[in-house]
């Protein structure tokens, strides 16, 4: 061996071998990670920013690493080109394995929430406690259907319109404030809800919504293992005990879940209830196992 070539031999000795190339940047979701501590992923609903989360992260963040989501299409983000949830549920997979998450938290809100029961039905191994806020596993059934065959001509008249619908059309509905400023007590967090939305790519919103339309999670209920906080508000959306109804028997199939429902909050309980919504969340995570001994529903 030449001179030249033992000093490079002894060069790549001393430095040791490569660094491990960091794991890719996901594009279904973007990430704000803060704080440290156990790891906790919160997902945001429909056409939401990340920042439903803010005052929760600040809340969390001395005793917490918080991965907070905004999905790919909503709020800024920009859109890809296939199905948005199915996109989700497989690269969270990836991503928690990448990063070395052990068991993590995952904290979802409304179609976050339906994401994250997806999630633990089908990756226990990878998921710690959950906490589904103010989200059902077939939302449909709140429309008169008892199944996803039933529910068909409804999601095929939903996606006629949808795809129907121009750009002006989806910017004045969400000015409008039919479907959210009922969500809401304020009219600031409406607005910002509103900007959320304008930002929004139209047709991501509506497959995301016929996906959250089309799909029951009922029947996958008893393969999840992890514990559950599941929290609910029925004013805007009804009487309190029908609505309560509804919670009961879709989460029937839900074995480890304590059920914590706002009596004054809309569906947006972060932001109407925050110090409801930030006791009931510091409750469940002291004792995730303990708090599901009391099923409460």
């Amino acid at each position: 061996m030449s001179r030249i070539a033992c000093l490079v031999v002894l060069a790549a000795c001393a430095s040791g071998p490569s660094p491990a190339p960091a794991p890719a940047a996901p594009h279904s979701f973007a990430v704000t990670v803060t704080g440290s501590g156990p790891p906790l992923i919160l997902i945001p609903g429909l056409a939401s920013s990340g920042e439903t989360w803010t005052s929760t992260v600040e809340h969390l963040r001395t005793r917490y690493t918080c991965h907070v989501l905004t999905l790919a299409g909503f709020a800024g983000v920009p859109a890809i080109s296939e199905p948005l949830v199915p996109a989700v549920r497989a690269e969270l997979a990836r991503y928690i394995t990448a990063h070395g998450l052990a068991k993590p938290i995952v904290v979802g809100h409304s179609l976050g929430g339906a994401l994250a029961l997806a999630f633990a039905a089908e990756q226990p191994a990878l998921v710690g406690p959950i906490v589904i806020v103010d989200a059902l596993p077939f939302l449909a059934a709140t429309m008169g259907v008892g199944s996803v065959d039933e529910a068909r001509p409804m999601l095929d008249g939903i996606r006629g319109m949808m795809t129907g619908q121009t750009q002006a059309q989806y910017e004045a509905f969400v000015r409008a404030g039919t479907q959210t400023r009922g969500m809401v007590r304020s009219d600031e967090d409406h607005a910002r809800i509103v900007q959320w939305g304008l930002a929004s790519d139209r047709k991501t919103v509506g497959s995301a919504m016929l996906d959250l339309l089309g799909t029951d999670l009922r029947p996958v209920l008893p393969r999840i293992t992890a514990p559950a906080l599941v929290v609910g508000t029925w004013v805007g959306w009804g009487d309190r005990e029908s609505t309560l109804a509804v919670y009961r028997a879709q989460y029937e199939g839900l074995a480890h879940m304590h059920f914590a429902v706002s009596e004054t909050a809309r569906h947006f309980v972060m932001f109407d209830e925050p110090a409801w919504w930030l006791g009931e969340l510091d409750r469940f995570l002291a004792d995730p196992d303990g708090t599901v001994r009391d099923r409460s529903l």
